[in-house]
């Protein structure tokens, strides 16, 4: 067991709290007895509303955050990573990926840079295969903000061979696209349990960590009911996996978003649905009050990881 405090932020792009009609909305019908244990039973969707049972909280969080319009990943995720407003800064949400005003914002404000500069480290725990650095090198595809807000705090951007040391996540969880579809034979291969237990055992240097899964929003955007169906059971058995491994004494999980997309399959467009937010473990009943906006996570997480 570790007795340091750590927070770990499971980033699901794309996720809002939407209706309750299980032929448009995969968080109604899928199965998953992990995350709706967390709050007895309650459904994922808007109709639960705000919902606490002491030791977990589901949060309807405000992605829209004053500025007219569908909210956008790259204000959306620079503002979870600032604190900053950014869509109000810019007056517009913007995305997918951040132009220079985006930037700056991360610049001024990452919260990567932020605490390890506060002496408390963090780790953006994704990695990437070599033709994702190449269509960068080459110009055919930017930074998105998480990666970038990362960056700004002085971390490279992990490869194959920290998926080789076991020190790095896929973002589909297992590794399994790495060995099927990009060549990369030698890497671990994780059940989706194993991979949720070895984000805890990623995290141990750590006082910050955050994961990126990206698939939903791009599911969202597909309109794949099946397909979002299918994975949001994979994400249940990952967060199974985790709250199995860690020590929750000092842990506090946030999963959230920035937007919602996937859980209204009848369109392709991003959603006005708040996003959704669960916290989950160590003092969650004293922060989970807190939380109104994607730009009052930074705040929570620093005052969590420095607090009495």
């Amino acid at each position: 067991m570790s007795s340091l405090r750590r927070v770990l932020f499971l980033f699901l792009d794309g996720v809002g709290l939407g209706s309750d009609d299980p032929t448009i909305n995969p968080l109604a019908a899928a199965d998953l007895p992990t995350l709706r244990g967390l709050i007895d039973g309650k459904p994922l969707t808007a109709s639960t509303g705000h919902y606490s049972n002491g030791r977990a909280h589901l949060i309807p969080t405000d992605a829209c955050l004053g500025v007219p319009g569908q909210p956008q990943s790259a204000t959306g995720q620079a503002t979870i990573l600032t604190g900053v407003n950014a869509p109000a800064r810019l007056g517009e949400h913007y995305g997918p990926r951040p132009d220079q005003r985006v930037r700056d914002i991360l610049d001024e404000a990452s919260l990567f840079a932020r605490l390890n500069q506060a002496g408390l480290p963090s780790y953006f725990c994704n990695a990437y295969p070599q033709g994702y650095f190449d269509r960068i090198a080459q110009g055919k595809r930017g930074l998105s903000a998480v990666p970038y807000a990362a960056t700004v705090g002085g971390q490279a951007l992990l490869t194959a061979d920290e998926m080789r040391a076991g020190t790095a996540l896929s973002a589909n969880f297992t590794g399994e696209g790495w060995r099927t579809q990009l060549g990369y034979t030698d890497i671990p291969d994780y059940t989706l349990e194993e991979a949720g237990a070895n984000w805890w055992k990623i995290a141990q240097p750590y006082r910050f960590v955050f994961f990126e899964h990206w698939l939903t929003d791009a599911l969202g955007h597909s309109r794949d009911m099946d397909g979002a169906v299918a994975n949001f059971q994979r994400i249940d058995r990952f967060v199974a996996g985790l709250l199995a491994a860690a020590d929750w004494e000092e842990t506090l999980l946030i999963i959230s978003s920035d937007h919602g997309n996937i859980e209204d399959c009848s369109v392709r467009l991003h959603t006005e649905n708040p996003a959704l937010t669960l916290l989950y473990g160590a003092q969650s009943s004293r922060f989970a009050p807190r939380i109104y906006g994607l730009d009052d996570f930074a705040g929570v997480i620093e005052d969590f990881l420095t607090a009495n």
